[in-house]
């Protein structure tokens, strides 16, 4: 029997890029599994952040830091609209228009305690979810608690732990693996540590990459 194969991936909460991604490989893998069911993928999402000098507790709409960013409201437009059509394609629902930009440290420490208890998947969903589709402000403490007990998450234990620090080292170290290894744009996927694809493919070349690795453990 193959190996599992591992996908590291490196991605923000807030990047529409990444979510849709996220469903691309989704549709990917299942795509590989209709050839070979015994497929075996593993993920696990490391911390990076777009804008690691936005204010740390603070909101604020998508479309007046995109227009700050891109060049003016003509423009953010343009990007938003190119986004939620591609988003809209494989079954995301974007609502940029009530899409609340904060700083993701803190959704990070949240999101390496979930791996610690074996819900990184469900929480990372969530969270790009109440981010992407819901206007949730993600970058406050009590709304990242909240989604956390959604998925199963104890509220008590996650608060505890990230008022001891918990979630600090563990995200330095991936921001720091990403400069290393000079990842400096998301999503960027790494399978099995050694094959890495920068970008979200569309779900046919996710699905030729699985079969490749796949065939070449059998």
């Amino acid at each position: 029997m193959a190996e599992p194969i591992r996908i590291d991936i490196w991605s923000d909460i807030v990047c529409p890029w990444c979510y849709i991604g996220k469903r691309r490989l989704e549709a990917g893998v299942a795509l590989a599994k209709e050839e070979h069911p015994d497929l075996d993928v593993r993920f696990e999402y490391h911390a990076f952040q777009l804008d690691p000098t936005a204010p740390v507790g603070e909101d604020q709409l998508v479309q007046e830091v995109y227009e700050k960013k891109f060049g003016g409201p003509e423009k953010a437009a343009e990007l938003i609209g190119h986004v939620t059509n591609e988003a809209a394609a494989v079954g995301l629902d974007f609502r940029m228009d009530i899409a609340k930009r904060s700083n993701t440290i803190l959704g990070h420490r949240v999101l390496a305690f979930a791996r610690t208890v074996g819900k990184q998947l469900e929480m990372k969903e969530r969270l790009m979810k109440a981010y992407f589709t819901e206007g949730s402000a993600i970058g406050q403490l009590d709304e990242l608690v909240s989604l956390a007990g959604e998925v199963g998450i104890d509220e008590t234990a996650l608060r505890a732990w990230l008022d001891d620090g918990g979630g600090e080292t563990e995200v330095a170290q991936d921001l720091q693996m990403a400069a290393d290894n000079e990842i400096s744009a998301v999503p960027t996927f790494v399978f099995n540590m050694s094959y890495g694809i920068p970008g979200a493919l569309d779900s046919t070349a996710f699905a030729r990459v699985l079969t490749k690795l796949h065939t070449a453990e059998v």
